[in-house]
């Protein structure tokens, strides 16, 4: 009960704090003919940082979804567990455009007139506008509800996937969708593609049984560019689901964003050498930078991640490699001075380890708390070169 109430505070204040970013513009669209009116979140951050590029989120059935997802993005963002988002929703409840927005031929299941009308105006307009107009960054994600859901699928079947990322909250698919799927997530070659299935308990049998078909299929799916996640809430109403999803989702779509956890560490790193461990940590950056437009620094809590395994094997030798890239990302900080001392002292260079330590314990702030644990390596190093070192552990 502590964590909900919590939670349901977190959202309150992101909801109160992002109001003002949000506004409407009304786009005269060449494909539909017609004018439609967008929801758009632009960050904070956007207007104090022109260098920073920022991950564009599509959110159809805007009426419905465009707050939650927006809340669930800045809660998020707030705690570094998610990129900052351009936000774009597309109200389609007003006139129940929905219906013909998403339409589609029973006989094959590919979208009528009016739906590859709608197709273009996301996949063409909307694209080439927020691509001039904002700065967006190469990653894109889009999210629909039943026959919304249905619809954000067409973008993934053609021959370059317009999406990176999709979040298919309780689809409503047609008869040929669920293998068509299937079909194109066998033979993804570039980027990853990330595909967020959900459901719930109300659905009609026929619905449920072709997501049911879907996650078979895909679950079984072998391709290391499909990554996939299904959910099923049984015991949450229609409503709560919708919430449930977009959180869930963000968190499995923004995984690379996210710190080390201790399932990447067991899964990706603890057995790799350290060259190869130092290489992980400098490509998950450099992946981080090209497909959310975040120009992240390494964060220390992953720098002391990875540390054992630069401590522990190889008898230290990539210590000085390791405290090297740090100094380049952190050059008020000590502990890549710290790093490159120890791997001197470790060789019985003390005179080179002298000089690393000392530089470290310089940059320390007068109070610091853990100045008194960098000056005993200055004194440790001093005694093993006058010879009156004795180690604590004979």
């Amino acid at each position: 009960m502590k964590k909900l109430i919590l939670l349901a505070l977190l959202l309150f204040t992101a909801l109160n704090n992002w109001s003002q970013e949000i506004k409407t513009e009304n786009f005269n669209s060449i494909e539909l003919d017609n004018n439609r009116t967008l929801k758009i979140y632009i960050p904070d951050s956007y207007h104090q940082d022109p260098t920073k590029f920022y991950p564009l989120t599509i959110v159809l059935d805007a009426e419905i979804l465009f707050e939650v997802y927006v809340g669930n993005a800045i809660l998020f963002a707030n705690t570094d567990e998610a990129p900052e988002q351009i936000i774009v929703g597309i109200n389609q409840n007003e006139f129940n455009e929905r219906i013909e927005d998403c339409s589609y031929l029973k006989e094959n299941s590919f979208p009528s007139n009016k739906g590859e009308a709608f197709y273009k105006f996301v996949r063409r307009e909307l694209f080439d506008y927020f691509e001039l107009n904002y700065r967006v960054s190469p990653f894109k994600t889009i999210v629909g509800k039943g026959l919304t859901a249905n619809f954000i699928n067409y973008f993934l079947i053609e021959n370059t996937p317009g999406f990176n990322a999709y979040i298919n909250i309780n689809p409503h698919y047609a008869m040929d969708l669920p293998n068509m799927i299937y079909n194109k997530s066998k033979i993804l070659k570039n980027e990853n593609i990330y595909y967020y299935l959900s459901s719930h308990k109300y659905n009609s049998e026929k619905r449920q049984t072709r997501i049911n078909k879907t996650n078979t299929l895909l679950k079984t799916n072998k391709n290391a560019k499909f990554k996939y996640k299904f959910d099923i809430f049984q015991k949450s109403t229609k409503t709560a689901s919708i919430g449930q999803s977009i959180s869930s989702a963000l968190s499995f779509i923004f995984e690379l964003y996210s710190p080390i956890s201790k399932e990447e560490f067991n899964k990706y790193i603890k057995e790799l050498p350290p060259p190869d461990a130092i290489a992980y940590l400098e490509n998950k950056y450099v992946e981080i930078e090209y497909l959310f437009g975040s120009n992240l620094k390494i964060r220390e809590k992953d720098i002391f991640t990875v540390e054992g395994i630069i401590l522990d094997k190889e008898n230290g030798d990539y210590l000085k490699n390791y405290g090297e890239m740090i100094n380049k990302l952190y050059k008020e900080s000590p502990i890549g001075d710290y790093y490159i001392g120890r791997y001197y002292e470790t060789g019985n260079k003390l005179k080179q380890a002298l000089m690393y330590y000392k530089s470290g314990y310089m940059k320390l702030d007068e109070g610091e708390p853990n100045a008194d644990a960098y000056y005993r390596n200055i004194e440790r190093v001093l005694a093993k070169r006058d010879g009156t070192y004795t180690d604590p552990k004979n």
